[in-house]
């Protein structure tokens, strides 16, 4: 299993921190942001692939941001799976 630090930006969350095991997210957790709801969308896409959770999560904007914590993920794993 590899762990992996993104630090986000432009969003309320300051880092997430996730493991990629054989193409899943075996577990995601938010440092900062909306608590309850950040507890929650890990929730929900631990165990998903990465391919379903970039499909899933890419895109979405909050408050009026170009992003969002969930983009953020989806982001961070698209740099992994993509390369540098």
């Amino acid at each position: 299993m590899k762990k992996f630090i993104y630090n986000a930006k432009e969003v309320c969350s300051k880092q997430v921190r996730f493991s990629m095991e054989q193409g899943g997210l075996p577990e995601v957790q938010f440092e900062s942001g909306c608590d309850g709801n950040l507890q929650a969308l890990s929730r929900l896409v631990e165990g998903m692939t990465v391919a379903e959770v970039v499909d899933r999560l890419q895109g979405i904007s909050c408050r009026g941001k170009k992003s969002s914590c969930p983009d953020q993920l989806a982001r961070a794993l698209e740099r992994i799976r993509n390369g540098p």
